[in-house]
């Protein structure tokens, strides 16, 4: 008989027995107790807080959720268990997001031939539109790279001039190179060691240690004179990765002009996401992430050793997880409710790094975990060195995906936007423009949809202040100052400051808004 349920029991038993059990089951759980006041009364029985207990019944956004005595129906077990893997499956998308995001970009480069630690990508004529890259810029040389140590510790030479990075494979910093590194601009010899490394160590190395074996080598030479040749050469010329092993004979480097290609390092916003971050646990140690994330991935069947194969109900859950997971990145990123994120009071323009912390830290010890999500879905690269105040060195970024009246721009309208007198970059400033969807370069008839100080025919107003129009079709007199955008397309603007100056930081200069202007 104990195997029946409680439902079944009571039909087997006599109508006297089934007012008994029905009155004692009542008198247990009450209207929202256990009641005490009609339970018998034991020696034993003491008073029982009502905020200990579980009501019979509770309406819920699950629906009414049944209990006997504080045992859950089966009902009541099946919507539980549903809402559990649902919730963890969000979870997992929007704290697993960072990994994610650098395994797209690992794959990305494979499908380039970026993937053996001699193969670097190079943009030598810029990016534009075609390649498909979170928040890409169209002023600087980017240089990618995918370092993995799983064989030993690895060598990195670099360049004079550059500002660039190390990122672990679940994008978290690893060091600095360049400008903004130990070598501080002048070119150095970097030793990148793998996970929990207890090797002999050499001396003339600037030793970095990652948590994971694959890594992002990312690097921004500068344009010289209006021209990418200078940069383009001291990379070709110096940079060097080999084996530590290899260092008596290092193998040549193959450079890969990616410029103008068309691949893709952004990861996928629907099923496909949980199989991106199998990817990483079955690869990496576990040690190379936070435990609490790799049980909600555990919960869900992602666990080192383990094959992911979810059966057809959880599959089903996962891909609803998967889309509420996007639909909550995408809308705390587009429309934030995170009030430090913004610049100014009532103003569109907000940070990426809210706080100021590269590690996305509400205080000591407490991650702040709504801004993590903002930068991972709209950029990549993590450095202290794009979120502290270095005044005349580095770069700052403003983004807006709204107007002055606080609504989404429109491809098919037009926009006028004010730089005031004195625009606070010591060495140059650029306006790029990004479809929503992709996060990426909005593709128009324009291969670079940008503009900036280094422009060579924008209008600059006499008092230093500067114009820009951004629409379908360019106002009349104002082509040299215009961005085009796509009717049927929204679209947003990330305002780079490179050599930020002081106005900047105390904000006695600020940004102007979109104004609509047809």
């Amino acid at each position: 008989m104990t195997r029946l349920k409680f439902s079944e029991h009571m039909k087997t038993t006599s109508r006297e027995t089934r007012l008994f059990c029905a009155t004692v089951a009542i008198a247990l759980t009450g209207l929202g107790t256990a009641s005490a006041d009609t339970a018998p009364k034991m020696k034993m029985t003491t008073p029982i807080p009502d905020s200990i207990t579980t009501p019979e019944s509770v309406d819920t956004r699950l629906g009414t959720l049944n209990f006997f005595d504080g045992f859950p129906d089966d009902a009541t077990s099946e919507k539980i268990y549903d809402n559990l893997d649902f919730m963890r499956g969000v979870e997992s998308f929007l704290n697993a997001m960072p990994g994610a995001s650098m395994e797209a970009f690992r794959k990305g480069l494979a499908s380039q031939g970026a993937d053996d630690n001699q193969s670097i990508l190079i943009f030598e004529d810029l990016m534009d539109s075609h390649s498909l890259f979170l928040t890409g810029n169209t002023e600087s040389i980017y240089n990618l790279m995918w370092l993995d140590t799983k064989s030993g510790p690895l060598v990195v030479e670099t360049p004079p001039n550059i500002l660039g990075f190390i990122d672990s494979h679940w994008f978290e910093y690893v060091g600095d190179v360049g400008n903004a590194g130990p070598d501080k601009g002048k070119g150095g010899k970097y030793l990148l060691l793998p996970p929990s490394y207890d090797g002999d160590v050499p001396d003339g190395y600037f030793v970095l240690r990652s948590p994971s074996y694959g890594n992002l080598l990312f690097f921004r030479g500068f344009i010289e004179n209006s021209s990418t040749a200078t940069a383009v050469e001291n990379t070709k010329k110096l940079l060097k990765v080999y084996r530590l092993s290899d260092a008596d004979n290092p193998p040549p480097m193959n450079f890969i002009d990616a410029s103008g290609r068309e691949f893709n390092t952004i990861h996928a916003n629907d099923y496909e996401f949980y199989e991106e971050v199998n990817d990483i646990v079955q690869y990496e140690p576990n040690e190379a992430y936070h435990p609490e994330v790799l049980g909600q991935l555990a919960a869900i069947g992602i666990e080192k050793g383990k094959p992911f194969a979810p059966d057809e109900r959880m599959k089903k859950i996962l891909t609803e997880a998967a889309a509420v997971g996007n639909a909550t990145a995408r809308t705390i990123t587009f429309k934030t409710r995170i009030k430090d994120a913004y610049f100014y009071p009532d103003s569109a323009w907000f940070t990426g790094f809210v706080g100021g912390s590269y590690a996305f830290l509400l205080q000591p010890g407490v991650r702040y975990l709504d801004a993590r999500v903002l930068f991972h879905y709209y950029a990549t690269g993590i450095t202290p060195a794009m979120a502290i105040k270095r005044v005349g060195v580095g770069s700052q970024y403003a983004a807006a995906t709204t107007d002055a009246d606080k609504k989404p721009l429109d491809g098919g309208k037009t926009y006028k936007l004010h730089l005031p007198p004195n625009i606070p970059a010591k060495e140059f400033w650029s306006f790029v423009v990004y479809d929503n969807q992709t996060r990426s370069m909005l593709q128009t008839d324009q291969q670079f949809p940008s503009i900036g100080s280094d422009a060579k025919d924008i209008v600059i107003n006499a008092d230093s202040s500067v114009d820009i129009w951004f629409g379908p079709t360019a106002p009349e007199g104002h082509e040299a100052n215009w961005v085009q955008t796509v009717p049927g397309k929204g679209w947003n603007v990330v305002l780079r400051l490179y050599g930020p100056l002081e106005p900047w930081f105390d904000k006695t200069w600020k940004p102007g808004e979109f104004e609509l202007v047809q």
